[in-house]
């Protein structure tokens, strides 16, 4: 059977969580706290979440267009939820109605269930009003699929060409930070297949390959995709839905940047499968390639001893200090071992097929600047902006600079080879 908490509580946007009627049991009144506070959205998010109830209940008196029309959508600050915590939830209460469920049954972290029964929302906390609901679902899909805003996805803020090898290796161009780096890996596994039965379903599906066609149906040395790493979804619909999150970050995966090869040479597109294969650099996909890296930067400079330099300008002044003290924390500037670690770091991954001997190597050239390119859609990301740059140049002597993508080495790196 199962055992019923029933509570009220009030919740500002903040999430200070307020029980006005709940259990004595100061244990089921912290866990009630805990799970109103793992489950309901505060913040930006809150604002984001009313703002879409408010739409999907039809309530707008004309077509939100763009973001500063849905912002003009006040947001109560405060929100009355009334409810049960439940344990030994009846299984059968889940089978019965899978999609009320879904939405009224909450599954919390260490156990049992948050079935909200309603939601009001109030100003001052004096006047109390919920959000008309249409008993047909499909009325607030309508509602909210017909405003153009609904179809605009968040701000990219990085994207990742994803190159996956059927014996399971990943590459990315360019590199993720390092945190982000196993999230991003399980996600390209999961979308690929985790098993080679799973790799050739998908791949399948992908082309629509008949079944009984299956058998004969050759299966791809490698796949690529592109993670596109966005800001929230102003207005989140099933016309514009990330497959995950990743921090304070929607995940999309390109529709148009699917490709495989059969011959690790050229590369097909699952968007269009009758076009002819192209090499790296050429046609459609060096077309992707070239838009999904042509986003907006700012060069910046950063120097051994921790001086970061930009053009005047380039930076907005209320966000120069913070950039300034992530870009010297993240590349160790003014700290010599770190800042020694970063830049092999950088010197080796870049160049690891064109140079392979310097992973090898004791000691590199002591590297006394580098040139970074930081997404003008970072300068704003308080998360840290300073993960999404990329290295473009780098100097030994504090004059000369060697292009980090050119098609030659360094001649610094160059002379280290053995033979030399």
């Amino acid at each position: 059977m199962p055992t019923v908490h029933p509570f009220e509580a009030q919740m500002d946007a903040d999430g200070t969580v307020t029980l006005t009627s709940a259990p004595a049991d100061p244990a089921l009144r912290e866990r009630i706290v805990a799970a109103l506070r793992q489950t309901q959205p505060t913040g930006d998010a809150w604002a984001r979440s009313y703002r879409r109830q408010y739409v999907r209940a039809g309530l707008p008196q004309k077509l939100i267009e763009t973001r500063e029309d849905l912002e003009a959508i006040p947001v109560p600050p405060l929100r009355r939820l009334s409810g049960e915590l439940v344990f030994n939830l009846d299984p059968r209460t889940l089978r019965n109605d899978p999609v009320r469920a879904v939405r009224e049954y909450t599954p919390l972290e260490g156990g049992g269930h948050l079935h909200l029964r309603s939601e009001e929302f109030s100003t001052g906390g004096g006047k109390w009003e919920s959000l008309p609901e249409d008993p047909n679902p499909l009325a607030g899909f309508r509602y909210l699929t017909q405003h153009p805003l609904a179809r605009e996805k968040g701000t990219v803020v990085a994207s990742y060409l994803a190159e996956h090898w059927h014996e399971g290796r990943i590459d990315f161009e360019p590199e993720p930070p390092e945190e982000q780096l196993d999230e991003l890996e399980a996600l390209v596994r999961d979308w690929h297949g985790e098993t080679p039965e799973d790799w050739a379903e998908r791949h399948y599906d992908s082309l629509d390959v008949p079944e009984e066609e299956e058998a004969e149906a050759p299966v791809p040395l490698a796949r690529r995709l592109v993670l596109e790493l966005r800001e929230p979804t102003p207005l989140g619909s099933p016309l514009n839905i990330a497959v995950t999150t990743l921090g304070e970050h929607d995940v999309h995966i390109d529709p148009e940047g699917g490709f495989y090869t059969l011959d690790g040479e050229t590369w097909l597109s699952y968007a269009d499968p009758d076009a002819e294969p192209q090499e790296d650099g050429a046609g459609e996909l060096g077309d992707l390639l070239s838009n999904m890296l042509d986003v907006k930067t700012v060069p910046v400079t950063v120097w051994q001893g921790g001086r970061v330099e930009w053009e005047e300008g380039a930076v907005p002044a209320e966000q120069a200090e913070r950039v300034r003290a992530e870009l010297v924390e993240a590349t160790g500037a003014g700290n010599p071992d770190a800042w020694a670690d970063w830049t092999r770091a950088v010197l080796v991954e870049t160049f690891a097929e064109e140079a392979p001997h310097l992973a090898d190597l004791d000691a590199l050239p002591t590297v006394q600047a580098v040139r970074l390119d930081l997404p003008t859609d970072a300068l704003s990301d308080p998360d840290d902006p300073a993960q999404y740059f990329m290295e473009s140049e780098v100097t030994f002597d504090g004059v000369n600079w060697r292009d980090l993508y050119g098609e030659t080495v360094p001649e610094e790196l160059e002379r280290l080879r053995p033979s030399n």
